[in-house]
Order: C-alpha cells, then structure tokens, then sequence
C-alpha cells in the first residue's frame, strides 16, 4: 500500500512569504535609511571638510625655484653663471608602479647600476604630493629623444627645464667662489623646507656657501588645476619667484692667472690684498680641482681620485693650511720690540754666529754660522739675522710677544666672508699649561722670536699681518665680497687699529724690508732686481722637521716632502702701497730664491700695463721711492 500524499498547507506558506517579505522591506528600508543618514553627513554635516579635500584634489600648488644670483671679479668677469639643462623627472601619483617605470626608463636609456642606484635613492627621498622627483640630471639630446618616443609606456614621466651652475674659469676659483651640490639630508634637515622647496642646490664651499642666503633668493609658486590622472589642465594663479642678488668680488681674474702662473706646478698658496680696503686680489691654492664636477654629483671614482691624491686638491692651503712663519714674521717682532722700547733702530747686537741664554750652554744657531757681527734693526731685517730677533724675543719675553703679535691678528680667524678659515695657533703661557700641562720654557719664546716653535699661521693670516706694516697699523679685514645685491659689504666688527707711541716705527721697519729687496746684501735682491718701484719684503724659511744640534740642513739627505718651507711676504710701492703679497710654498726650501721671485711676478703683474711699464697712478716721487729711511 503506498503513503498518503500530504497536502499543502497554504495558509501556512503564505505567512512565511510575508515573514520574508517584511523583513526583506525592512532590510531595505533600514539600508535607505543608512545611506541617506550618510549623504545627509556628507553634503550637509561635513560639507566643509570634504570640499575642501576634494579642492585640494584638484588644486596643487607647484614651487618655482628662483634663479640663483650671479657671481663677478672686480671688472665684471662671470665667475659663477647659470646655464640651461634638461632633467628627468618622475611623478609618483601619476607613475602607478614607479618601479616598473623606473625598469622601462632603465632599458631605454641604458643605465648603468651606479645610474639606476641613484634613481632608486631620489625615490626614497620625501617630497610633497605630486611634487616631480629629478631622476637623472643633464640629460643629451638623444636622451630627450628616446624618452620622448617612449613616452606612451613611461607614465609619470618628464623632461624639465632648469638652470644649472656653472664655472666658466674651473679650477681657477675653485678655493674662493667655491661650488654648490646637491642638497643632502642634513642639509636638508636644516635648511627652510618653505624657501627651498623645488630646489636641489646648496653652496657647500667659498663664497657660494658664506652667502647661500643672499644667492638663493626666494621661492615662487603657481596653483594648477588638474585633472583625474595629475595632468595640469590650467594655472590658477602664479607668484613669480625673486631671483638670488648678485656678488661682486674684488677678486681680479688676470692677476690670479697671473698668480697661477707665477706658482707654477709647485705646491703651495699666494694671498694678494689691497692694504687699504681688505679686498682680496688673488686667491690661490695648488692644486686646484674643477668645481663643476660637484654640481650636478661627482662620481664615487672620481672623488676618491681628489680625496686620496697625497697633493691634497680639495685642501684650501690658502685658509686652511697652518705653516710656521719663519722669518717673515721678523716685521712684526721688530715693531713689537720698537714700541715697547725695548730696541730702537740703533739698537745694535753682536751675532757670532749663535745665541745662547744667561747661565744655559745650548745655542740656538744664527743661519749664516760664521755670524755678521755687529747688525742693528735695518741690517737685522735685511740679512734676516736670527741672533738679533733670538735677542729680542728674549728682552720681549712670551707675554709681550704674545699680546703684540695677537693684534696683527695672528692665532685668530682675519677674515670677513670665508668660513673656512683656520684660526691657527698664537702659543702663550695659559696656552701651552691647559694643552701640554707644563710651564712655558725661555728657550720657546727664543725660537718664537723667528717664527718657530709651537705658532702656526695660514697664508691669508700672514698676508694680513703683512697688510698692517703696509698701512701702518690701519685694519681692514681681509674680505673676498666687494659688494652684495649692489650693497658694498661693510664690517660689522671692525678690529681696533695699531697705533705706535713712536709712527716713525712703521718707516723703520718699511726701509728695512726695502733693504731685503734693493740693498746689494738684501737676502732676495735677485728677485728686486730691475724693478720700476719700490718693493718692501721679508723672505722666510721654516722648517718641517727638527735638526740636532750642531748638525746642519742637507736637502739631499731629506725627503722631498720633508724639505723646508719657502715663505715670502710683501708690499708695493713701499712708500704708498696698494697690494700685499704672501706666498708659501712647501718644500720650497729657500724663501728668497724661490718664493721670492712669485711676488715680483705678481706684483708686477699688478702695477705694470701690457706695454711693461708703471702704471701711472702707482708713480711716485723720486725722492719718496728712493726708500731712504728719515
């Protein structure tokens, strides 16, 4: 027999499709419900906020870096310009898998790893929402081309114009003007993010960096509109930016080739002032390098090249380098001892050949050992007798040198506008006790007294000591600026000048260093040789390494890089000067000889026309040039 078949229950059915129904209704209802809650917060709640996040969806404020200043020599030669150059840049919004951009851009171009390692390194970097990324600089045409044809498979993408630094003169200025380079983290971290934003260079040496602020200018902007995948569609509204000021330098660009020329291939420095503006002529520090290799980033090899090079390239000798004295320091003491009375010009002292202290047997020996006898201040000067200064400095005594020698401004930063600069070491009593833990002995204020022992002065140091005899005691500090923005560059803490209870102490000192030039015994007569004006100089020979006692310098048995320093400092027309000149040169070995013969290259340089004759404004009477001390 089969089961009966059941019969459908319809009542029941049609309530369960009703249960369905109205929870279905209100499923709907409460999702209505939910969805016009939160339109109604949207566009009427929270209408404010979510304009203006939708406005700046659309509108992007894009930065104009400004033009950086121009930098000049004395007579309006470009030593620092700007020049035009194509970059490639990417835009992360736009580029979607940067990456992948990244890996096309590197088969077109054919990057090398270094390349490519550099771009991965600029994505890195933090950056404002659609602010474009430089991933290579400098681009060539066929660069600019093959991006261009591939443009439809490199999204994100562009080539932008900017200017870019340039040194027309390369290597020549290298050490003054300086160079700029691409702004690194630190930098980056210091610098105004408002001021510098599109810009991706700094001044990191010279001139270039001690007036970054017044070069750089100020940041301009343009709002753009733009549509759904960044492309800009239209300018809303621009702020043109301010161009950085123009720098004049008294910097003069024949006297420093002539300076380069006169130097040679030798290691070394040249210094040249005005003594009665502070203006610095020439700057010279050899070996150079090519500030343009650090502009747009100087390779790993290249770099390694200029730092690890024992001639020491990137090294400003100039501001940086620290050499003792020698006898050009002599001037300085001379005047110290003149002023305190503890010499007059007659003051005549007796040299065998050596000096030696009350009650000790060492002695400190004279560089012509058989002596000259008799020498007073003029004659001191002139054959560079170490036994009459050995004397003086002794009478002197470590505190009086020490104060004297200060206000030429020796063991203390000189200069005005070079951040580089090097204070040097000006020894004293407190200095040696907080350093050495001991006492300061007689013997080091002797040797002081030639510009030896523990006191180590740059060059620019030296050409500014050179520069107070010169004017007679009137400071004007050493600067590189002649003017800013059409501004003369002011001292704003001028020194104290030198004044001498006795001014013919300055006239004293003057003929004597005339002496070292024209005087048939003067010990750099070959190099005053001929000329057609008075020339005031003092030659110096300092040494590197120490010698007993009793032996004597032998150059042959002395490494090349061991040999003594050739020092020469000077000034001209003696009577009314109007350029300094210091020059070192290491391992030079003999200042007069060698280092000598640079000044009169420079300073003829300087005071002759093309024709090799005087210039007429640096005549002057016969009488007067004739040097002969009252």
């Amino acid at each position: 027999m089969h089961d009966p078949i059941k019969l459908k229950d319809h009542q029941q059915e049609s309530m369960l499709v009703n249960r369905r129904l109205i929870a279905c209704g209100a499923l709907v209802a409460l999702m209505s419900v939910t969805l016009v809650a939160r339109l109604y917060f949207l566009q009427v709640t929270d209408y404010a906020t979510n304009a203006t996040v939708s406005e700046n969806n659309r509108i992007h404020v894009l930065p104009i870096p400004p033009e950086r200043g121009l930098i000049f020599d004395r007579n309006g030669k470009v030593l620092a310009e700007n020049l035009p150059s194509f970059n490639l840049t990417l835009t992360r919004e736009r580029a979607g898998n940067s990456q992948v951009v990244l890996d096309q851009v590197t088969d077109i171009l054919h990057l090398s790893p270094e390349q490519r390692l550099q771009c991965d390194k600029a994505l890195k970097k933090s950056r404002h929402p659609f602010e474009p990324v430089t991933l290579l600089h400098d681009l060539s045409e066929e660069q600019i081309a093959l991006i261009e044809v591939n443009r439809y498979k490199l999204p994100g993408i562009d080539v932008d114009a900017e200017f870019v630094r340039h040194y027309p003169y390369g290597e020549h200025f290298a050490h003054s003007v300086g160079f700029v380079g691409r702004i690194n983290e630190r930098e980056a971290a210091r610098l105004d993010s408002t001021e510098y934003r599109g810009t991706e260079y700094v001044g990191k040496t010279g001139i270039e960096h001690f007036y970054e602020p017044q070069l750089h200018g100020h940041v301009g902007y343009e709002e753009v509109e733009t549509n759904a995948q960044g492309r800009v569609m239209r300018v809303l509204k621009k702020v043109p930016p301010v161009a950085g000021e123009n720098i004049v330098l008294g910097l003069d660009v024949d006297l420093q080739v002539a300076a380069e020329k006169a130097l040679g291939d030798r290691r070394g420095s040249v210094v040249a002032l005005d003594p009665n503006t502070g203006q610095v002529l020439a700057m010279v520090s050899n070996p150079s390098f090519d500030p343009n290799l650090f502009v747009n980033g100087i390779s790993s090899a290249q770099y390694a090249e200029l730092r690890d090079s024992i001639d020491r390239p990137l090294f400003n000798r100039a501001l940086r380098g620290l050499y003792s004295p020698g006898s050009t320091i002599k001037p300085v003491v001379a005047i110290a001892g003149l002023d305190t009375g503890t010499i007059t010009p007659a003051t005549r002292v007796f040299d065998p050949g050596y000096f030696q202290l009350p009650n000790y047997d060492h002695k400190y020996r004279n560089w012509n050992h058989s002596g000259d006898g008799w020498v007073d201040l003029g004659t001191a000067i002139k054959r560079s007798n170490d036994t009459y200064f050995y004397d003086v400095a002794h009478k002197l005594g470590i505190d009086r040198m020490h104060d004297y020698l200060t206000r030429f401004g020796l063991g203390s930063k000189v200069s005005i506008d070079m951040a580089e600069e090097s204070p040097g070491l000006m020894p004293s009593r407190e200095w040696k006790r907080a350093t050495r833990r001991q006492a300061w002995f007689p013997g080091e204020t002797v040797i002081l007294g030639i510009g030896q022992g523990y006191m180590q002065v740059t060059p620019l140091q030296l050409a500014e000591a050179t520069s107070l005899i010169a004017s007679k005691g009137a400071w004007h500090r050493p600067r590189l600026a002649e003017s800013v923005g059409g501004e003369d560059v002011v001292d704003a803490h001028p020194m104290p000048d030198i004044h001498l209870s006795n001014p013919h102490d300055w006239d004293a000192v003057n003929y004597g260093m005339q002496l070292v030039m024209h005087d048939p015994g003067g010990g750099a007569r070959a190099a005053g040789q001929g000329a057609q004006y008075r020339i005031a100089g003092k030659s110096g020979t300092a040494q590197i390494v120490a010698i007993r006692q009793g032996e004597r310098y032998n150059r042959l048995k002395t490494q090349e890089r061991h040999r003594d320093n050739a020092l020469f400092v000077g000034f001209a027309p003696a009577s009314e000067p109007s350029i300094v000149v210091s020059v070192t040169i290491e391992n030079g070995e003999a200042g007069g000889r060698v280092a000598g013969p640079v000044v009169r290259e420079i300073m003829d340089a300087w005071l002759l026309d093309q024709d090799g004759k005087l210039k007429p404004q640096y005549a002057v009477p016969a009488e007067t040039a004739s040097g002969k001390h009252a």
